[in-house]
């Protein structure tokens, strides 16, 4: 089988075993706790963690996901990687344990062949349940059950508490020669060289407490997977994942671009290995929206192509390479994943991009590196680390990987010492404009001069323009031109921790600009996203920068009360209260915050009291910088996920709010105005939202109110306070109205059931009418109307209303030994295209099809005819 006929009959396995079939979520999970998707169960874990409830029970994918903590052995054993395909299905308190390893079991066995002799199972020492399942139900031999420990069997919590559960692995048997002595059987316990994990099943059974304790789980969960790389391997019947369908193309791209033979040099293989995961990895990243920087995702990726250009040149490359490469990558995965294809430009022209900066310093980078191996004694020094990156921008983690492969130890604590004192340098030294021309990115602006924000104190500031950039690093921009602009100093607080930018004006000489977003694009640089209205702008030029004062107001109105109603929030509703979100802009204020239920209106009224209360005492709001212990210390709070440095800005409202934040505030709380919450709602399970305004837009939103009102009160001819008790009254005046009418309709379609006639089919007396808009229950009354006193009597009343039929049908009791209206229900539903039933002499049904009214009262007819 191929790797796509393995993965599409995974999936059709599934989808048949009642599975949902979902695609693949970005690399990028929506999970602030990781940096990607490292498992196919990333996805789902709002779902196991029991945050939201799942849409489907059962789940079937294949995931795409990325991992870099074994990247040193990448290319160097047969099963490493860094970018791979993991299968899995899952089950959110669905089936369990049985069901997860029967389908495993006749996944692997009848669907890929794969010889009973040749697997084994290992299950949790304590397992009872999965090793008796896997010996009595599925037959696999005692001495083919393994029981093994907690550290390679028990998966979870991911972190000191949470879901967690055994787990029961599928390991393939590839008759590798091992040391062990002949008396001793080999086992998956005693020999992983011999036997490869092939299928992981998790079941999360377990909520483990901060004591350690064990609970069981109310919902019981599934989640396995199941590398398609091994699996592919196994099923190919080849030695090395490398050598499956899924590489193939990409190495034998390779060996035309460098000219050389792979399986003939194992120094060769393992660069043809690494060039080969690497450029899957890089190719999806880009297409999943990461671009190469110097920090997180960005870091991540830059270091995976880096590495692989670094593999590229130890197989004579001297021009980028890997580009190419990433295009036999998108050819043989469009298929499967078309955002690939859909990115392919983008994918091709950023990673060349990055090869052409890196191979301006790599060859001398390399060289220079070589002579430092000559001349050590097994050892590379922090200082000879440093020159390398600081020279030649050479990767330290390049370094490592050069010493690792020639035994070679690094100073990487020296490494950090030197790099800290250039840090110190940059912050003392003037910064040199005609530098920052020769500057190519924002990542290497940043490790010379980082933008200082001046904000805090002053709206307006003279600095000096460092770069421009549009596509690409520019000199100069004219009137009508969008470019990114990065200054020595600025003003403009950029988007972050929930608040957004400044928005205002740039203005030299003769000249003008709009600032329409201020962002960071690495660590430690300030962009500004400007259109230039007037004149050319260029680098080196002396502007001034103004802030637009209104908004910067009242966004920092907002982003105060915002931390005003945390506190609150957690003072009314419990110390649980943990803030989960928010947005702050000008017009408004969003927080979701952690809560189990929704706020009762009582609840809301003493949030809304407590914040304003604090408004009104004009309590001064004090903004201290403190070493990250110390705030804590004090009792500061410190948002989950957010990343802190050794000093930490914090944001006080004595004897009330105290945190950690660098966003803009008032200097008094009584600059707020008024709080006025506006809406409060569900996100997810356990997740609320309040959303409020402050202000001249709290009055703004006043004073809607009170024009809705006054509008209200002049169409119901009533002053505004008597509205309420003058709306409770029209109801109370409509509903009697409403019976009213009811009554007299009733009593109407009464009479017209009475006067309609029956008419005779052979000896029964037969009564049909067609009504619209009448609702089942009245139909029901009516229908004993119009039997009341008739013997041998059949009566049917259908009723029309929004397009769909309902009906009834009425049988006299001396007919029901003959014919039942439950069958005559029956029949009708059916040819309406609906359901129903009920008793021998009454039955009720309904369908959608109009049209075959008529056809439906002759087939009644005929019905008739032949039972009586």
């Amino acid at each position: 089988m191929t790797s796509d006929e393995i993965r599409s009959s995974f999936l059709s396995f599934f989808e048949a075993k009642g599975h949902k079939v979902l695609p693949s979520a970005s690399l990028v999970p929506d999970d602030p706790q990781l940096l990607f998707t490292v498992a196919g169960m990333v996805p789902f874990k709002p779902i196991f963690w029991g945050k939201v409830e799942p849409i489907y029970t059962r789940v079937a994918t294949c995931q795409k996901c990325l991992r870099t903590n074994d990247i040193e052995n990448v290319g160097r054993t047969p099963r490493h990687h860094t970018f791979f395909e993991m299968l899995g299905n899952f089950s959110f308190g669905d089936y369990f344990k049985e069901e997860a390893i029967l389908w495993a079991w006749e996944f692997v066995t009848q669907v890929l062949k794969l010889s009973e002799d040749k697997l084994w199972v290992t299950v949790y020492e304590e397992d009872d349940e999965a090793f008796e399942i896997w010996r009595d139900l599925v037959g696999v031999p005692e001495r083919k059950i393994i029981r093994m420990g907690k550290d390679t069997n028990f998966w979870g919590p991911a972190g000191p508490t949470g879901p967690c559960g055994p787990c029961s692995e599928i390991h393939y048997d590839l008759g590798v020669m091992n040391d062990h002595s002949k008396d001793v059987e080999c086992t998956p316990a005693n020999n992983d060289k011999r036997f490869l994990e092939i299928w992981n099943l998790v079941f999360t059974e377990f909520y483990q407490d901060d004591k350690g304790k064990l609970h069981p789980l109310p919902k019981k969960n599934i989640d396995t997977g199941a590398g398609l790389e091994r699996i592919s391997a196994v099923v190919q019947n080849v030695k090395s994942n490398f050598e499956t369908d899924l590489f193939k193309p990409i190495i034998e791209r390779e060996e035309e671009l460098f000219g050389v033979k792979y399986g003939k040099d194992e120094n060769i293989d393992v660069s043809l290995r690494v060039i080969a995961d690497h450029a899957r990895a890089v190719a999806f990243l880009i297409a999943d929206g990461v671009f190469p920087s110097n920090e997180e995702r960005g870091y991540v990726l830059r270091r995976i192509l880096r590495r692989a250009v670094r593999h590229g040149v130890l197989l004579g490359a001297n021009k980028p390479f890997l580009h190419k490469v990433c295009r036999t990558v998108i050819e043989r995965m469009k298929e499967i994943y078309p955002e690939v294809e859909r990115k392919r430009n983008l994918i091709e022209e950023i990673t060349k991009s990055e090869e052409e900066r890196f191979f301006n310093t790599i060859s001398q980078g390399i060289q220079m590196l070589n002579e430092i191996i000559e001349r050590s004694e097994g050892f590379i020094s922090g200082e000879q680390l440093f020159k390398l990156y600081d020279t030649y921008g050479f990767p330290p983690d390049i370094v490592v990987d050069v010493a690792k492969e020639k035994g070679l130890k690094v100073d990487l604590d020296g490494f950090e010492r030197w790099m800290q004192q250039q840090r110190e340098k940059s912050k003392s030294a003037k910064f040199d404009v005609e530098y920052a021309k020769a500057v190519g990115d924002y990542e290497e602006l940043a490790k010379v001069q980082k933008t200082n924000f001046v904000g805090y104190q002053t709206l307006e500031h003279e600095s000096v323009v460092l770069m421009l950039r549009k596509e690409r690093k520019v000199d100069s921009a004219e009137a009508g031109d969008k470019v990114e602009l990065v200054t020595v100093e600025t003003p403009f607080y950029a988007e972050r921790g929930g608040q957004i930018s400044d928005t205002g004006r740039i203005v030299w000489d003769h000249g003008e600009a709009f600032v329409e977003h201020v962002f960071i694009p690495t660590e430690g640089i300030i962009a500004h996203v400007v259109k230039v209205v007037r004149d050319t702008l260029r680098v080196g030029q002396r502007v001034k920068l103004i802030v637009d004062e209104g908004r910067r107001k009242a966004t920092a109105r907002n982003h105060t009360a915002t931390h005003l109603l945390h506190a609150a929030l957690r003072r009314i509703l419990g110390d649980h209260v943990r803030q989960f979100g928010s947005l702050v802009t000008p017009d408004k204020l969003r927080f979701d915050f952690t809560h189990y239920e929704a706020l009762t209106e009582e609840q809301l009224k003493e949030i809304e009291d407590l914040v304003n209360e604090v408004i009104l005492k004009a309590v001064p709001v004090k903004i201290e910088e403190k070493t990250y212990k110390e705030a804590v210390e004090e009792g500061a709070t410190a948002l989950f996920g957010e990343k802190y440095g050794d000093i930490v800005r914090v944001v006080k409202v004595e004897n009330f709010s105290e945190e950690l934040c660098g966003g803009t505030h008032v200097s008094n709380t009584g600059n707020i105005g008024l709080f006025k919450i506006v809406s409060e709602n569900a996100v997810s399970a356990g997740v609320r939202r309040i959303e409020a305004v402050t202000g001249l837009n709290a009055l703004g939103y006043v004073r809607k109110l009170e024009i809705t009102l006054q509008q209200i009160a002049g169409l119901i001819q009533s002053s505004v306070d008597e509205v309420p008790n003058r709306v409770k009254n029209l109801l109370k005046e409509r509903e009697l109205l409403e019976k009213e009418l009811e009554q007299m309709r009733t009593k109407t379609l009464t009479l017209q059931i009475k006067q309609s006639p029956f008419e005779k089919v052979k000896d029964v007396n037969f009564k049909a009418i067609i009504l619209h808009d009448v609702d089942p229950s009245t139909l029901r009354n009516l229908s004993d109307v119009a039997i009341s006193g008739q013997d041998r009597a059949i009566v049917v009343i259908i009723s029309i209303q929004d397009e769909k039929v309902n009906f009834v049908v009425r049988v006299s009791k001396d007919l029901t030994n003959k014919i039942s209206a439950n069958e005559l229900a029956r029949m009708g539903a059916s040819l309406l295209g609906g359901g129903g039933g009920g008793r021998v002499d009454f039955a009720q049904a309904g369908g959608k099809d109009t049209s075959k009214i008529e056809q439906l009262l002759l087939q009644m007819k005929k019905l008739i005819l032949e039972k009586i």
